[in-house]
């Protein structure tokens, strides 16, 4: 059962320094999430989501507690150590996209592959490939501000799906999106955790967001409120 977790957190708390005190962002939190899981940590501003989220991709350490990602202890690792795990096991969505604006869709989506060392023709294939699967080998010349916010975002999953990574993390990946671009954004998702077994954990008050989630981890003050699965019916899983 153990090789199927993914996540392992144990005990874990942030603080930070706050004036001559500190601020306590996360209470002891347990929990476990399993390969291929489509889950969102869902709770108001301030109830501890993106702190949570930037531990379990290796951006911060916990105070107190453990957080395991893909057999690593995150609060273990080096700098070099932590900045392998994201290069190698982790891929990011965020809110603005930050896609390099004077280069063009290609360039942005091979980036994480020039890291890793993959050579050129085996890169070129895994990038047309990312590409394929969100829709936009029409727009591989194309530089960001050409392009649509809803196409900016689909570059951003394409350049976080790239090097099929065990985990996706995204933070409010719709918040700068209209309804239409959200659910085809979200359907993307969907569709290459169904398809690949990537893992995904979204950060989101984002309603849409929300209702595609298949675990919702609901945050309240730093603490897990209610930890709730949804029961597909094969109906719909089809």
């Amino acid at each position: 059962m153990e090789n199927h977790v993914l996540i392992r957190i144990d005990g874990l708390v942030k603080r930070f320094p706050m004036g001559q005190g500190e601020f306590t962002a996360l209470r002891d939190i347990s929990l476990t999430i399993g390969r291929g899981e489509f889950t969102g940590l869902v709770g108001p501003s301030g109830s501890g989501k993106t702190t949570l989220l930037n531990i379990v991709g290796s951006l911060d350490v916990p105070t107190e507690g453990a957080v395991v990602v893909d057999g690593r202890s995150v609060g273990r690792l080096s700098t070099r150590e932590a900045a392998q795990l994201r290069k190698e096991r982790l891929g990011f969505i965020f809110q603005s996209y930050n896609l390099l604006a004077v280069h063009t869709v290609y360039e942005n989506v091979e980036f994480p592959l020039l890291l890793l060392k993959i050579p050129a023709e085996e890169r070129r294939r895994m990038v047309m490939d990312a590409l394929e699967w969100v829709g936009l080998v029409p727009k591989v010349k194309s530089k960001p501000p050409q392009l649509s916010g809803g196409e900016c975002q689909r570059v951003a999953i394409a350049r976080a799906m790239v090097k099929k990574p065990s985990l996706v993390l995204a933070d409010e990946p719709t918040a700068n999106l209209d309804a239409a671009n959200s659910h085809h954004i979200l359907q993307t998702m969907e569709k290459l955790n169904r398809e690949l077994g990537t893992t995904f954990l979204f950060a989101t008050h984002d309603d849409k967001v929300i209702s595609y989630l298949r675990r919702k981890i609901y945050l309240l003050d730093g603490r897990v409120d209610k930890d709730e699965i949804i029961v597909v019916s094969k109906t719909e899983s089809l």
